[in-house]
């Protein structure tokens, strides 16, 4: 198979795993993540099927919509892509991705930074989908799909210092833009996705004070 042909039927595969998935995180969530992260492959030296496969199947099974099993995705990928018979080093490459992808992941060791260029990248291209316009949507979405206050003035944000402690919140949406949203911008590995995120960032510094303005009703 040829790349574009492997690329294809990935595609057609996660969009059939994906039907029904919450909106924050279905396929055109992996769509949109695909698209950026061709978008600053563009500037580095790294191997575009691994980046490609490691966009489109990053979130074929996300942990938090699978009672915490991390296993699951990375598993899900291994059979897929074996399946279409691909070299060994490059099921490797693409696991590694979806296993260290995800910013709870980064939140005990923040000084762990991803191991390979492909990580890199398909990591920058997620979380750029997480900030700015996008990213609102998706945090708001999410907050209703698990029934959270949009904010609550008494309950304030939190510094999560340990996995268990941010996957167990239950905090309004606003409070997650402090908690993670917002620092985003400081965490991109490329020089192309920390272009990108400035302009995201400062949209949802916008949005916050129109928010504040309208939520006191001075605005």
């Amino acid at each position: 198979m040829t790349r574009t042909e492997i690329l294809k039927a990935t595609e057609s595969f996660v969009k059939k795993s994906l039907l029904g998935a919450e909106g924050g995180h279905d396929w055109f969530h992996t769509l949109r993540v695909y698209r950026s992260a061709m978008v600053i492959a563009e500037g580095e030296k790294v191997d575009l099927l691994t980046v490609g496969l490691g966009a489109l199947l990053h979130d074929i099974a996300d942990a938090k919509f699978h009672d915490g099993d991390e296993s699951i995705g990375p598993q899900i990928a291994t059979n897929f892509l074996t399946s279409l018979q691909l070299p060994q080093p490059v099921i490797d490459d693409v696991v590694d991705i979806i296993e260290n992808i995800s910013y709870k992941n980064s939140i005990e060791d923040p000084g762990n930074s991803p191991k390979t260029k492909a990580l890199e990248i398909v990591q920058d291209a997620d979380r750029l989908d997480a900030i700015g316009a996008i990213g609102i949507s998706r945090a708001f979405n999410y907050g209703g799909f698990r029934n959270r206050p949009i904010y609550d003035p008494d309950i304030k944000p939190v510094t999560h210092l340990s996995k268990d402690s941010y996957k167990k919140s239950t905090a309004p949406t606003i409070n997650h833009f402090y908690e993670k949203l917002l620092g985003l911008k400081d965490k991109m590995n490329t020089e192309t996705a920390k272009k990108l995120a400035e302009e995201r960032h400062q949209y949802m510094l916008d949005f916050l004070e129109q928010f504040y303005g309208e939520w006191e009703g001075t605005r």
